[in-house]
């Protein structure tokens, strides 16, 4: 349980997480339980351990994040930026957040017209683009990528190499990259690991390293 919880510290600071409340006016931090922010109101930097962030319609917040728990982004609501450890990330039709999304060990899913500036990035989970923008690239380790029909993303993809730590349990098998119709990706595709790579033959994608592209028509592969 000591190494559990010294790890699950270090991934909340790499993620940038508060491990305590920041004493700052519109701030809302929990221990214990869900938060809960309400449509279309505002706040600063939401957060909390052993809970989920739920920020609703319309709302505008600063930062969402969680420890052992799920972080959801309303449609249409905004965020500068959304992280948990152990749980997952859900943005809803046009929700906005303008730096970084991260996870570690949970899906990341993108509703359409949802939109991340930044970087998109997990350890293990599915990540998935419906009809989204991702401005700042997008990597994992373990977990399956799916750019769906109609979504673009900048910077390009990284699946990384598994090390053998805690958090690559189960990362033997191979992710499955998935680069749907239209879809649009910048950047140098770039696998350190091996991987399946699927492009929809009207999809556009950047140089590939690592990996061979197996191209396929229709909605699906």
């Amino acid at each position: 349980m000591r190494r559990l919880s010294t790890v699950l510290i270090l991934a909340t600071l790499a993620l940038g997480l508060p491990l305590r409340a920041a004493a700052r006016d519109g701030d809302i931090d929990k221990i214990n339980g869900s938060v809960q922010v309400a449509a279309g109101q505002q706040a600063g930097d939401v957060s909390t351990v052993n809970g989920a962030v739920h920020i609703d319609a319309g709302a505008v917040v600063h930062k969402a994040s969680t420890v052992n728990g799920a972080v959801t982004l309303g449609d249409k609501a905004q965020a500068s930026a959304l992280g948990t450890v152990n749980g997952a990330i859900t943005l809803g039709n046009g929700g906005r957040v303008s730096g970084a999304v991260s996870a570690v060990n949970g899906s990341i899913r993108l509703a359409p017209g949802a939109d991340v500036g930044g970087k998109l990035d997990n350890v293990n989970g599915a990540i998935v683009l419906n009809a989204a923008h991702v401005g700042g690239g997008i990597s994992t380790v373990g977990g399956d990528i799916t750019v769906g029909a109609d979504s673009r993303v900048e910077g390009g993809i990284l699946v990384e190499k598994p090390s053998h730590g805690w958090f690559h349990w189960g990362s033997e098998r191979k992710p499955v990259i998935v680069i749907g119709p239209h879809a649009v990706v910048q950047g140098t595709l770039e696998f350190r690991r091996e991987v399946l790579l699927k492009v929809s033959d009207s999809a556009q994608i950047g140089p590939v390293k690592g990996a061979t592209v197996v191209k396929f028509s229709g909605a699906q592969p």
